[in-house]
């Protein structure tokens, strides 16, 4: 069984949710992507989380590079807080989270459809071999040890 942190495994899979694992986590990133939230009160409000628990998240997020925190106002002082190109990156991620959940966990159909901005079209996920192309969702995929893994 799994502690409370992945630092034994050596995985990419484990150390990301060592990042973006908790499910506030998830959501925080899912506001700033699509809500493009970026401030505090506006994070807790939406969300309802203790600022406690939020302050912990955008610290993690500022850290891990996620995000970078950056002053909007001197008296009182606030911050915002804006992904950065890493953590925009986790779009795909939270896209094919919520295209799992349309499936299995929303019985009256998609409550988000994901578009793209530029011409309307629908937003897909999907595994594609670099060798022969599309890949459908149940086929068989291999795991074999890459560069990174210790010998």
């Amino acid at each position: 069984m799994l502690g409370r942190t992945y630092e034994a495994e050596v995985c990419s899979a484990a150390r990301t949710l060592e990042l973006v694992g908790e499910r506030w986590s998830l959501l925080i990133l899912r506001d700033a992507l699509y809500r493009g939230t970026t401030r505090f009160a506006d994070f807790q409000r939406d969300l309802g989380l203790a600022s406690n628990i939020l302050a912990k998240r955008l610290e993690g997020f500022v850290a891990a590079g996620l995000m970078e925190q950056r002053r909007y106002s001197e008296r009182p002082e606030h911050h915002e807080y804006l992904l950065t190109d890493k953590g925009r990156e986790l779009q795909a991620v939270i896209i094919a989270l919520t295209t799992w959940g349309d499936r299995w966990a929303a019985p009256k159909g998609p409550p988000i459809l994901y578009e793209h901005a530029g011409c309307g079209g629908a937003i897909h996920t999907h595994l594609r071999c670099s060798t022969c192309g599309d890949v459908e969702a149940d086929a068989a995929v291999g795991a074999r040890r890459g560069p990174g893994m210790p010998s």
